[in-house]
């Protein structure tokens, strides 16, 4: 686990990882709990510190014997020291808006494209890997839509991005939420029950009590849960029947992407929901208590090892060089 003498505000944490030493034996403490590093050419842990490059050794003989700390995590391959890297983190985490790329950019010395970059980065580690089976008890499910308000463009803009009146032009965003415990988000292709009812028989126990609104994509639940409906054309609660939950996230989500973020693209949209879902699970531990900025940046820091993501990769480029070949 990581150390127990971790930072608990962001003052701490830039003052605390600004000494490489302290970030080796966070990092070390987080990796590696025993305290024995291991390789991660050939796993073994007949390695050393060399304090004046700032990398281990391993003194097995095999190519790229030298690694540093950053070798297995999403920062790997990256120039940005770790005294910046952890603060970005604390800062995503612990943000309940968020943080933009440009506030990454003037507060910790980077470039804009480049805290964008160190942004999507952290976004790949805090994705949930949907682990711990299904969602059982009280669920409740719902979507909304994400684009850019009609009112607010310009009348060329407006004409070629708003084609129909409603959702149609928008990117639906589908949630499952436990009451009382953890939301699971989807970016879907349309709002249609072929994308809608798959995902909640795949992540939802059967015979649970499932929450929505008279929305027709759910219809047909009822032949596998305890389904009920609240129709927000006459009401939004009926006693316990509401999707009050989910639409209080979905208000957390679009105050960061509006607010902070102002432009997201539907090719990246995916990562921001994974980002405000993080911070909306991580909200409180399983005893029901509140979990401290610190804590929270612990549970993101142990999400980053066996992740990576390049920069072909998160522009499209590998993509299209890959369908080209």
């Amino acid at each position: 686990m990581v150390m127990a003498n971790a930072p608990t505000t962001l003052q701490e944490a830039i003052i605390h990882f600004q000494d490489l030493e302290n970030c080796r034996a966070y990092m070390i403490a987080l990796r590696w709990p025993d305290g024995k590093v291991r390789c991660p050419t050939c796993d073994k842990t007949n390695v050393d510190w060399l304090a004046n490059a700032g990398l281990f050794k391993c003194y097995e003989k095999h190519p790229r014997q030298k690694f540093s700390l950053k070798v297995g995590t999403v920062f790997e391959d990256s120039p940005i020291p770790l005294a910046k890297w952890l603060p970005c983190v604390w800062q995503v985490v612990n943000c309940k808006n968020g943080i933009s790329s440009w506030e990454i950019h003037r507060g910790l010395g980077v470039t804009q494209k480049t805290a964008w970059f160190m942004l999507q980065r952290v976004r790949l580690a805090l994705q949930d890997e949907m682990t711990g089976g299904k969602l059982g008890g009280k669920i409740e499910v719902d979507e909304t839509y994400i684009g850019g308000k009609a009112r607010n463009m310009h009348k060329a803009k407006r004409l070629a991005k708003i084609t129909k009146p409603g959702p149609h032009d928008k990117v639906p965003v589908m949630g499952i939420l436990k009451r009382g415990g953890k939301v699971r988000t989807f970016v879907i292709p349309d709002n249609q029950g072929h994308n809608l009812k798959p995902l909640v028989r795949e992540h939802v126990e059967a015979g649970a009590a499932i929450f929505s609104d008279n929305h027709h994509g759910y219809h047909g639940l009822a032949a596998d849960f305890e389904h009920q409906v609240v129709d927000h054309a006459i009401e939004y609660v009926r006693g316990n029947v509401h999707t009050n939950g989910l639409e209080n996230f979905w208000s957390l989500l679009k105050r960061g992407l509006h607010g902070t973020y102002v432009s997201v693209e539907p090719f990246h949209l995916f990562r921001y929901v994974d980002e405000q879902a993080f911070r909306y699970n991580s909200r409180k531990n399983a005893d029901g208590d509140k979990i401290t900025d610190g804590e929270r940046f612990n549970m993101a820091l142990s999400k980053i090892v066996g992740k990576r993501l390049t920069y072909a990769q998160l522009t499209g480029k590998e993509l299209v060089r890959s369908s080209a070949e």
